[in-house]
């Protein structure tokens, strides 16, 4: 029964999760208020904020799990993608830990563990199965033939998602991060009050550089004409932006489900907790007889449990790093 510690510092959360044998014991997520002041994440000051938090954070989720330091068998990082100074603090704390307690260690891909959050739980897919990962930085389609068998089969040319979201909610004055914002506000609002374009791109790849541009473009003609169209209509306006992204980001993933004739169908990432989203494929599903699989929030946005329970397929397969292993600010599939 492996006791599997997993460290997560790809951003600005820094969590801490335990993983005995395949099951997620706990899971500690520490956020980062400090960067609300400057409308984003601030490198410098995210990975100031992972040292101070590190440290708590594989504590109490150790308390949690009701688990020694003693018991853990291997200890499991995010290498990359990611933000290359908060990487640092997570990965360094994983070599330290592991070499004071004779540890092997297991280096993981944020983005694989995205789709492995999927693995928590009982309500598995059975590969292989499409993944529609959806992030701040990320949005690609993934066909997953195996734990580490995955290829990349779509995505954005420019920006991702939730990019789009967050350019959005700055363009309507909201508070950073806006994107829970959006969300909240689409829910009282009329999805088909405003109508934005989709992108024609060929394949299974995505765009939204020119749907931010329409949505600029939108608000300063309508904030023109009247300065309090914002204020007025915001349910309206995030309900309609909110619908065009997910009606983007589905049309694509049912394209590709009927081109490789799968109808196991799955949605990861932060951006998998917008609720038109879930809802969306749910839909979708639902009308195609396909099943659909969506994480449970706290293992939607970054968190260690999903980087627990890769480092516990990694430690069957005894697929372990080396003490020279540095982090990575890209790192491919």
């Amino acid at each position: 029964m492996p006791v599997i510690l997993g460290i997560e510092s790809s951003c600005d959360e820094t969590s801490a999760s335990v993983c005995v044998n395949g099951e997620i014991l706990s899971n500690v997520i520490a956020n980062q208020t400090i960067h609300e002041a400057y409308g984003g994440v601030v490198p410098e000051l995210a990975s100031r904020v992972h040292q101070q938090n590190i440290v708590p954070a594989v504590q109490q989720a150790l308390l949690n799990a009701k688990v020694s330091k003693n018991d853990v068998d291997a200890v499991a990082f995010t290498r990359g993608p990611g933000l290359l100074g908060s990487l640092l603090v997570g990965v360094s704390f994983a070599k330290a830990f592991a070499l004071a307690k004779n540890l092997p260690l297991i280096d993981i891909n944020h983005m694989q563990a995205h789709i492995l959050a999927h693995f928590i739980g009982y309500h598995k897919p059975v590969f292989p199965f499409l993944c529609l990962t959806v992030s701040g930085g990320h949005t690609q389609i993934v066909l997953v033939k195996d734990y580490f068998d995955m290829e990349v089969i779509g995505q954005t040319l420019d920006d991702a998602a939730g990019e789009a979201m967050d350019k959005t909610s700055k363009i309507l004055g909201l508070p950073y991060p806006g994107g829970p914002l959006i969300d909240k506000y689409a829910r009282k609002g009329n999805a088909d009050a405003y109508k934005f374009p989709e992108p024609q791109i060929p394949g299974l790849d995505f765009s939204f550089s020119g749907l931010k541009t329409s949505i600029l473009y939108f608000i300063r003609d309508n904030v023109a004409k009247n300065p309090d169209f914002i204020s007025q209509n915001l349910p309206d306006i995030c309900a309609s932006v909110e619908k065009r992204i997910a009606t983007i980001l589905l049309n694509k993933l049912q394209k590709a489900a009927q081109e490789y004739g799968i109808k196991q169908i799955a949605l990861a990432g932060g951006v998998s907790a917008n609720t038109g989203l879930r809802l969306g494929l749910q839909e979708l599903c639902a009308k195609n007889g396909w099943e659909s699989f969506i994480p449970k929030m706290e293992y939607c946005t970054d968190n260690a449990a999903m980087i627990a329970i890769a480092g516990y397929y990694k430690y069957l397969k005894g697929e372990f790093a080396g003490q020279e292993t540095a982090p990575l600010a890209r790192m491919p599939f």
